[in-house]
C-alpha cells in the first residue's frame, strides 16, 4: 500500500492533528465530574454554540461528499428540505424541549419512563441505540472509503479498516476524558475545518471555469434536455421524489422533528443549556445556519456539472469522469479530489473528510453512552446499590468504548456487505434512521398530546414502525408482491406512512399512565 499524499498535503494533515491533541488538552476536564456534567456539560452551553454542535452532528461525511453528488445530478431542490427543518424545528421547541426540561431529563427517553414506565423507557432507548450503530457504520465506513482513496490510494481491506480505525480513536480520544464538554468544543473546531475545506473547493472550483459569471449562472439554468440546475422548489406530487414541496412539507418535516427531538445524538445538545428558552433557540440557529452551509456543497455539484459536463463553458475542454476507482464505485467529487486537486488543498479535502466523520462519531458515542448508562445502567445499579457520581461518569467513559467497537465493527463489515448488495451506501448512511424515527414518532406524540396509551403499546408501536418502512423498502415491497407504487416510495413517505401506523398502533389501547404537562 502506498499513499497517494504529497509533502504538503502530509504537512496540512499533521498540522490538523496537531490542533486536535491541543483541543483534547484544553478541554480536558479540571476536577470533579458527575454524570449530568458528563453528558450534559454541566448545563451551561450558551445557544450559538449548541447550534454549531447540532450543525456538526448533522453535517456528516455522508454530506461532504453525497452533498456535491447530489448538485452534479440534480438542482437545489435539497437546500429547500431546510424549509421541513425550520417547520419541525418550531414543533420541537414549542412542544418537545420544554417538557423535557420540566422533568430534569438528561436523555429525551426519560419523558416516557415519567409517562409510561421504565420498561417504556428502555425500549425507546433501544431502538435508538440499533438505528444509531446501523447509522454510524454507515457514515463511518462512507468515509473510511474517501480517506482511504486519497491517503492509501487504496480500497483493499486493509486500507479501510485502517481508515475507520483513524475515525474511531479518534473520535474517543477527544470525547473521553471530558464528555459532552469536549464534544461541543472539539465540533465548533471541526465544523470550522469542514466548512473551510469546502469553501476552499468551491472557491477553487469557480477559479477553474474560463467563462464568465453570467455565462455560468445562464448555462446552469438551462442545463442540457432543459433542465433548470438553479430550480428551488419542486411543485411536483410525485412519490418517488425525496424533495418535492409536498414531501418536504410532510416527510422532512417528520424527520426533522424526529431527529431533533427524539434522537439522544442532536437532543443531547439542546437539553445541555441552561433553560429550555436557550435549548430552544440553537435548535433554531441551527436550522438558519445549515441554509448556507448546505448552499456551499450543493453549489459544489453544480461547477462540478460545469467543469465535466458543460465543454462551451470550459473553453471546449470539458473533463473527463471516471465512475471507478480500483474497482470502487465512486462519485465526481471523489473523483474530482483524485485527480484535480493540487497538494495541500487534497490535504484539506481530507482534513474536511475527516473533521466530518469525527464530528458526528464523537456525538454519537456521547449520545449512546448517556442512553446506555441513564437509561439502561444507572437504574439497574441504583436498585442494588447507591454509588457516587464518579462511578457513573467511568461507567461513561466505558460505555463510549462500547458502542466505538461496535460502531468500528460494522463499518468494516459494510466493506464485505456492500459488495453483495446493490443498494448504494450513501442512500443507506442518509435514510437508515428512518427505521427507528417511525416508530418513535408515534410514540412520542401519543405521550405528548394524548392521555392515551400504554407500555404495551408502545413496544408493539415501536416495531411496527420499524418494520413498516422495512416492507416499504422497494427490495421487500418486490418481495412481497406489492412492489408498484408502494416500491418507489421515496424515505420521507415512507417515513409518513410508518409514523402514521405507529400512532394509531400506540393509541389504541386507553391510557394506563399520565399526561404530561
Amino acid at each position: 500500500m502506498h499513499s497517494s499524499f504529497a509533502p504538503l498535503d502530509w504537512l496540512v494533515l499533521g498540522l490538523y492533528i496537531a490542533v486536535l491533541f491541543a483541543g483534547g488538552w484544553l478541554f480536558r476536564p479540571r476536577g470533579g465530574q458527575t454524570a449530568r456534567d458528563y453528558f450534559l456539560a454541566g448545563g451551561k452551553v450558551p445557544s450559538w454554540l449548541a447550534a454549531i454542535s447540532v450543525l456538526s452532528a448533522t453535517q456528516s461525511a455522508a454530506t461532504f461528499i453525497g452533498g456535491p453528488d447530489y448538485g452534479y445530478r440534480s438542482d437545489y431542490t435539497y437546500l429547500a428540505g431546510n424549509l421541513g427543518g425550520l417547520i419541525g424545528a418550531l414543533v420541537v421547541a414549542r412542544f418537545m424541549i420544554p417538557r423535557y426540561y420540566a422533568i430534569g431529563a438528561t436523555t429525551v427517553y426519560e419523558l416516557l419512563e415519567r409517562r409510561f414506565d421504565a420498561s417504556a423507557m428502555r425500549w425507546a432507548g433501544g431502538m435508538f441505540l440499533v438505528g444509531r450503530v446501523f447509522a454510524g457504520r454507515a457514515r463511518v465506513y462512507l468515509a473510511a472509503i474517501a480517506l482511504s482513496m486519497v491517503i492509501f490510494a487504496s480500497v483493499d481491506a486493509q486500507g479501510i479498516v485502517l481508515s475507520a480505525a483513524l475515525i474511531m480513536i479518534a473520535a474517543f480520544l477527544f470525547t473521553f476524558a471530558g464528555g459532552l464538554r469536549s464534544v461541543l468544543l472539539n465540533d465548533l473546531i471541526q465544523f470550522t475545518i469542514y466548512l473551510g475545506a469546502a469553501v476552499a473547493v468551491l472557491a477553487w472550483l469557480w477559479t477553474s471555469i474560463p467563462a464568465p459569471t453570467e455565462a455560468v449562472i445562464d448555462g446552469l439554468r438551462h442545463a442540457p434536455g432543459g433542465v433548470d440546475k438553479l430550480r428551488l422548489i419542486d411543485p411536483s406530487f410525485d412519490l418517488s421524489k425525496p424533495f418535492s414541496l409536498p414531501a418536504i412539507l410532510v416527510g422532512l418535516t417528520l424527520l426533522f422533528i424526529a431527529s431533533t427531538g427524539t434522537d439522544q445524538d442532536v437532543t443531547q445538545r439542546l437539553l445541555a443549556s441552561p433553560d429550555a428558552r436557550t435549548g430552544a433557540r440553537g435548535l433554531i440557529l441551527s436550522l438558519v445556519a445549515t441554509v448556507p452551509v448546505v448552499w456551499v456543497f450543493i453549489s459544489i455539484g453544480l461547477l462540478l456539472h460545469v467543469v465535466y459536463q458543460r465543454p462551451e463553458l470550459m473553453g471546449g475542454q470539458a473533463l473527463a469522469a471516471e465512475s471507478a476507482f480500483k474497482g470502487q464505485s465512486i462519485n465526481v467529487f471523489m473523483h474530482y479530489i483524485l485527480t484535480q486537486l493540487p497538494s495541500g488543498l487534497r490535504g484539506l479535502v481530507t482534513c474536511g473528510v475527516f473533521a466530518a466523520a469525527i464530528a458526528t462519531t464523537n456525538s454519537a458515542l456521547n449520545a449512546m453512552s448517556s442512553v446506555m448508562v441513564q437509561d439502561f445502567y444507572r437504574p439497574w445499579r441504583e436498585r442494588r446499590a447507591q454509588l457516587t457520581e464518579r462511578h457513573y461518569v467511568v461507567a461513561g467513559r466505558w460505555g463510549m468504548a462500547v458502542a466505538g467497537l461496535a460502531m468500528f465493527a460494522m463499518a468494516v463489515a459494510s466493506f464485505y456487505w456492500q459488495r453483495s448488495s446493490d443498494m448504494p451506501l450513501l442512500e443507506f448512511a442518509l435514510q437508515v434512521m428512518v427505521f427507528a424515527y417511525a416508530g418513535l414518532l408515534g410514540v412520542y406524540f401519543t405521550a405528548l398530546f394524548t392521555t392515551r396509551g400504554s407500555t404495551g403499546s408502545v413496544i408493539v408501536a415501536l416495531a411496527a414502525g420499524f418494520l413498516t418502512v422495512l416492507a416499504l423498502q422497494p427490495y421487500v415491497a418486490g418481495a412481497l408482491g406489492f412492489g408498484g407504487l408502494v416500491g418507489k416510495l421515496a424515505f420521507p413517505w415512507q417515513l409518513t406512512v410508518g409514523a402514521i401506523v405507529s400512532t394509531l398502533i400506540c393509541l389504541s389501547v386507553p391510557g394506563q399512565g399520565k399526561a404530561i404537562a
